[in-house]
């Protein structure tokens, strides 16, 4: 395994995120159910690690969403479907954080979520996960806990896109190359975060957990 890979949260080039990539998250927003992928870039300083803090800004609602992160192992462009499964080099559990209220904004004129999507500390992430110990991600349950509320909690056999469609699709339009974190979507149950919260997360596999993460809600100075 490259270090590059291992230690993606240190060396990662891209971090790309996959929208609406569950129906029920899809509907849930009011957003129409995709029939191909589209994904969005956020920018790895988003990236914190746990235990750590999330910095709320100001003016902003900012929303949680739970998701399985597939950490790419090696380099390809034009990344044949059946041929995915060998860029993988493993999994890690993200959460992807959004100021809804921007995100909003940025909708109704047709602007960039980059704003919305990519504040400090927008990306908590947990450690590299090999792709060994997971074997299907397609059955790995992710959940998330708001001041000891359980907000999300769900199953990636709801993705509207398995992952290998999601490698061809973003490889097809630019390189992945390894050490990147394409983040597949979120289940449905999203909702806000407020400053002097905890937020706890987890990815268990066949009734295992396999990782926890954990951050105090800030406001941003």
């Amino acid at each position: 395994m490259s270090v590059s890979a291992r230690n993606f949260a240190q060396a990662t080039i891209a971090n790309y995120l996959c929208g609406s990539k569950f129906s029920e998250h899809a509907r849930e927003l009011g957003n129409a159910v995709p029939t191909a992928p589209f994904f969005f870039l956020k920018p790895t300083s988003s990236y914190v690690t746990s235990p750590g803090k999330i910095e709320i800004p100001q003016g902003c609602v900012v929303h949680h969403e739970v998701e399985l992160g597939v950490v790419i192992g090696k380099t390809g462009r034009d990344i044949r479907l059946a041929d995915a499964w060998n860029h993988v080099a493993g999994y890690a559990l993200g959460l992807d954080l959004t100021a809804r209220n921007l995100q909003d904004e940025a909708k109704k004129k047709g602007l960039p979520w980059s704003a919305a999507k990519g504040f400090d500390t927008f990306t908590p992430i947990g450690p590299f996960i090999p792709a060994s110990e997971i074997p299907d991600p397609h059955s790995v349950r992710l959940w998330i806990e708001v001041a000891g509320q359980v907000r999300q909690n769900g199953l990636t056999d709801a993705m509207i896109f398995q992952i290998p469609q999601l490698i061809e699709h973003i490889s097809s339009i630019m390189t992945l190359e390894e050490g990147d974190l394409v983040l597949t979507g979120t289940p449905k149950g999203v909702g806000p975060i407020l400053a002097g919260e905890h937020v706890v997360a987890g990815l268990e596999y066949q009734g295992q957990e396999l990782s926890r993460i954990e951050f105090d809600a800030i406001q941003r100075s």
